[in-house]
């Protein structure tokens, strides 16, 4: 026991004063919360406060924010040519640096990424693991993460898991995201691996291949929304009900998902669906969603910001702004980013919010990718999360969504297939988006265009040597 509370303190520590984490310490610290869970049924108060974030309250969390800019920017001037270069350029002094100064410094875009890769790599770190974004929205990017920095994401990962009950000893985890997502499929593994439960890794593969592999094993599930749609539009094809599945939590993430497709999953499936966000580029800062459907920010591993889309000014309560991310030093050492901006577009929250998570900042669940907003007049903005909410609620189901939208005379024009429209009239597809708030023309087009109209992550199929036949045919 006195051993596992000097582990608890020299992880605390690490995190409040910065220093790289020392991970088999961390490692062992799994394993201590996994007895503890194993032996009482929880982890006690004191260890909950330790792997819990340490700054609840605003001044801390403000302090705490300071302090590691100025210990990130510092790192990244010494050891980052690319960040050494825009810091003289932009007259940033890291000596001084903090969330205000932070303002005034340009932030950092895929195309920066792109451009220059290698001037991100941190002199002296040891690139081990090469991840890369899926595409699904432009040209796929590269990201280096070091052995370290896997090793400590993988044992937050796990101790998060014991902690809040996400993930058992006995667990079977599932994994349905691109095997191109390397990191994610890599940490999924490990931290499978510390708590000692077992990971089926399948990526895309043909729906029915993965229900046969849920039914009656698996007991988490890790999958993309489009994935998920399509799945249970399959499982309900078969007939498949709860009973027929073991799963007690399903985890969405990187994708909109709608408030249709979810309560069919979970009824389906008959486990809770979460609604979370992560990104390859700023691995390991996440956020999770709560009952109210905000999106609540882990501030203890990164710096998180919300700018007005036109100003880059901080965005008001309420207004469309991008999430741009700083990762902090000691969690990333390797290929560091600071003020990445998604291009992920939410709002920050209009008032207090009153959820089970008030305490941790939040904003709106992410409405979509800035590229993709449609400006229908001047001030009046649709948002992607608008018209995949739309479209899903659809009575066909036309899951995933499959749908172009842009502007036309004042109001959005939607491009639908036919299979979508499922009979309606051109005044009940008007009625249905109107319920919806969307002031729409709706265009309908031949069922064969669907797969262009709009990219989703369950197109990355990972076929076998018999291509599946489609679902349906």
């Amino acid at each position: 026991m006195f051993e596992t509370g000097v582990r608890q303190l020299r992880m605390a520590l690490s995190m409040t004063w910065g220093r790289p984490f020392d991970t088999g310490s961390l490692t062992r610290l799994v394993a201590d919360a996994v007895a503890t869970v194993a032996e009482f049924g929880e982890l006690g108060l004191e260890a909950r406060e330790v792997i819990e974030t340490p700054f609840a309250d605003d001044a801390d969390r403000a302090d705490h924010a300071d302090r590691s800019i100025r210990r990130t920017a510092r790192r990244l001037a010494d050891l980052s040519p690319f960040y050494a270069e825009l810091f003289a350029a932009s007259g940033f002094h890291v000596g001084t640096a903090d969330a205000t100064t932070l303002l005034g410094l340009p932030t950092t875009t895929k195309h920066d990424l792109m451009s220059r890769p290698r001037d991100f790599l941190c002199r002296g770190s040891e690139p081990h693991l090469a991840t890369r974004t899926t595409g699904t929205t432009g040209r796929a990017l590269e990201i280096w993460l070091s052995r370290y920095e896997l090793e400590v994401a993988a044992a937050l990962g796990a101790l998060s898991g014991v902690l809040h009950d996400e993930l058992h000893g006995d667990d079977l985890m599932q994994v349905h995201v691109s095997s191109r997502a390397t990191a994610a499929v890599q940490l999924a593994s490990m931290t499978c691996r510390l708590v000692g439960a077992r990971c089926r890794v399948l990526g895309i593969i043909a729906v029915d291949d993965a229900l046969d592999a849920l039914a009656g094993s698996a007991t988490t599930m890790s999958v993309n929304a489009s994935y998920l749609a399509e799945l249970v539009v399959a499982a309900q094809a078969r007939g498949l009900r709860p009973d027929d599945f073991r799963l007690r939590r399903i985890d969405c993430v990187s994708e909109i998902l709608s408030p249709a497709v979810r309560a069919a999953a979970e009824q389906t499936f008959g486990a809770p669906v979460s609604d979370n966000f992560g990104m390859t580029e700023v691995i390991p800062v996440t956020a999770t969603s709560c009952s109210a459907g905000h999106l609540h920010h882990d501030l203890t591993m990164g710096h998180v910001e919300v700018l007005d889309l036109r100003s880059g000014d901080p965005a008001a309560p309420g207004e469309l702004g991008t999430l741009v991310v700083s990762p902090y030093f000691p969690y990333r050492e390797c290929m560091p980013v600071l003020r990445y901006d998604t291009r992920d577009v939410v709002r920050p929250l209009a008032g207090p919010a009153t959820c089970e998570q008030a305490g941790i900042p939040g904003t709106s669940a992410v409405l979509g990718k800035a590229s993709q907003l449609v400006e229908v007049a001047p001030g009046h903005v649709v948002t992607p999360r608008e018209l995949v909410e739309a479209v899903e609620d659809l009575p066909s189901r036309p899951w995933p969504a499959r749908f172009h939208a842009e502007p036309e005379g004042g109001r959005v024009r939607i491009d639908l297939p036919a299979g979508a429209v499922d009979g309606m009239s051109s005044a009940g597809l008007t009625d249905h988006f109107a319920e919806r708030g969307l002031d729409a023309r709706v265009r309908v087009l031949d069922d064969h265009r669907a797969p262009s109209l709009r990219r989703v992550r369950s197109d990355l199929r990972e076929l076998g040597f018999v291509a599946p036949e489609p679902v349906g045919a």
